[in-house]
C-alpha cells in the first residue's frame, strides 16, 4: 500500500477502495469486526430514508 494510499484510508477517503480499508483493519488485528460493518442498520435506513427528497415517510421493508 502506498503511503498516499494509507494517508486517505487515515483520513477516511471516499476514493479509497474497501480492499485498503480491509488490509489496514488486517494489519490492525481488527478484520474480525468487519462482520458488523455488513450488519443491519435499521436507525441508519430510517435517517437515510428521511433525507431523500420526495422519500415516502413510510418504514421500508425488513429484509
Amino acid at each position: 500500500m502506498s503511503l498516499m494510499t494509507l494517508r486517505s484510508v487515515e483520513r477516511g477517503g471516499m476514493g479509497v477502495t474497501i480492499g485498503a480499508y480491509v488490509a489496514a483493519l488486517h494489519v490492525l488485528g481488527l478484520d474480525g469486526d468487519l462482520d458488523a460493518v455488513a450488519q443491519a442498520d435499521p436507525l441508519g435506513r430510517d435517517l437515510q430514508d428521511a433525507a431523500l427528497p420526495n422519500a415516502p415517510h413510510k418504514k421500508r421493508a425488513a429484509k
